[in-house]
């Protein structure tokens, strides 16, 4: 895979985080993930102002919560910056491996998960 250009799987169909006060929180669950947020009210009239979505990521190795905003996306100060599609949609990463290696302050979970490992963005 090294050397392929990441692709990138839109994920968040008639849905998407609060742009302005995600308040994104993690919670750990065994080796699963649970990523809540606040849901977008302005583009998606269905939710409420204030409204919770969750994800549940099962099995995971690892994760992040980074601090790059679409301020620093935009000058290109993040390794998807002009790479992803848009800012503050959810996808799932395949190809290109060496940009899934970037960060260094990943929150180990289990360093020994099996099966077809799955990479997730999702900018808030």
């Amino acid at each position: 895979m090294s050397g392929m250009k990441p692709e990138f799987l839109h994920l968040n169909i008639r849905w998407n985080a609060e742009p302005n006060a995600p308040a994104p929180v993690v919670e750990i669950q065994g080796l699963d993930i649970i990523l809540r947020f606040c849901v977008n009210p302005f583009q998606f009239k269905e939710f409420e102002e204030e409204e919770f979505a969750y994800l549940r990521f099962v099995n995971c190795e690892r994760y992040r919560l980074g601090s790059t905003n679409d301020e620093g996306w935009y000058r290109g100060q993040c390794r998807f910056s002009h790479i992803a599609p848009e800012w503050g949609e959810f996808y799932e990463v395949t190809g290109g491996s060496e940009a899934l290696e970037g960060p260094t302050d990943w929150r180990i979970l289990n360093p020994s998960t099996v099966g077809e490992p799955h990479h997730f963005l999702f900018y808030f």
